[in-house]
């Protein structure tokens, strides 16, 4: 088929997601010691135009909004080349303690991503 996989699409929203939350100091390893969970609720991807499978793709990850037990984060993939967005996702992640129950939001996690969401540089 010669394309990038739909399912890589994913992959990469993860690795956007736990490398800026990593980056701004709530890693989500730390997260997880401390029996919060960040589990998928909802996944939207929009593709634009087509990924050939050994192309380059540059991914830009944002926070798009908090609440006591739910973040959503928003991310563009582009071409890096010519900066074209080649797909647009969404994900939102559920605090939950680890029997699967919703829970808050550690408070200083919440304010790390509140001020990413606040922050339209972020990405």
């Amino acid at each position: 088929m010669g394309r990038a996989h739909h399912r890589h699409y994913l992959v990469w929203c993860e690795l956007g997601r736990t490398g800026l939350m990593r980056d701004e100091g709530a890693p989500y390893d730390e997260l997880e010691k401390s029996g919060v969970m960040l589990p998928v609720s909802r996944v939207e991807v929009e593709y634009r135009a087509p990924l050939s499978y050994d192309e380059e793709v540059r991914l830009y990850t944002r926070v798009e909004r908090v609440r006591s037990r739910e973040v959503v984060f928003g991310y563009r993939f582009a071409r890096p080349a010519d900066d074209v967005t080649v797909a647009l996702a969404r994900t939102a992640l559920i605090s939950t303690d680890t029997e699967g129950r919703p829970v808050r939001l550690p408070e200083d996690v919440r304010e790390i991503l509140r001020r990413l969401a606040a922050d339209p540089s972020v990405s």
